[in-house]
């Protein structure tokens, strides 16, 4: 994944249908650069609802002995999601999905890097998945 997305909410009554959501939505602002260790909405299964939740981008595992693991905890690949023991754990129970409209990668342009933000033609808001745990 990207390090670095952006979410503007628009009309929340098609994303509360379009993922089942229960409940109230809380108030989002419109971003276009969430950077790791941001809150960020998320959709999360919660108390048997689907439920949009502000949830800090960084997976702080639950055993972990300091937070700012979850500084360089941003990206978890497919490939070998279910070796690592961060995230093997999760899979089953702490599945999310990250909300957003669109993406930053970025193109070397001779010394230095230029953002190029990748979005749907529809400019509709998509979903990457996440993993999430609560930490203490």
């Amino acid at each position: 994944m990207c390090g670095r997305y952006g979410f503007a909410p628009g009309e929340f009554r098609e994303i509360k249908l379009r993922f089942t959501i229960g409940g109230d939505i809380p108030l989002i602002n419109s971003r276009y650069n969430i950077a790791p260790t941001q809150q960020a909405p998320v959709i999360a299964r919660l108390e048997g609802a689907n439920r949009v939740e502000l949830f800090q981008w960084g997976l702080v595992p639950s055993w972990a002995k300091d937070i700012s693991i979850g500084n360089r905890m941003i990206n978890a690949r497919a490939e070998t999601l279910a070796e690592k023991a961060s995230f093997r754990r999760l899979l089953k129970n702490r599945r999310c999905l990250v909300l957003a409209n669109g993406f930053y990668e970025w193109r070397k342009e001779g010394k230095g890097k230029v953002p190029m933000w990748f979005k749907l033609k529809s400019s509709e808001p998509f979903v990457f998945a996440g993993l999430w745990d609560a930490w203490k």
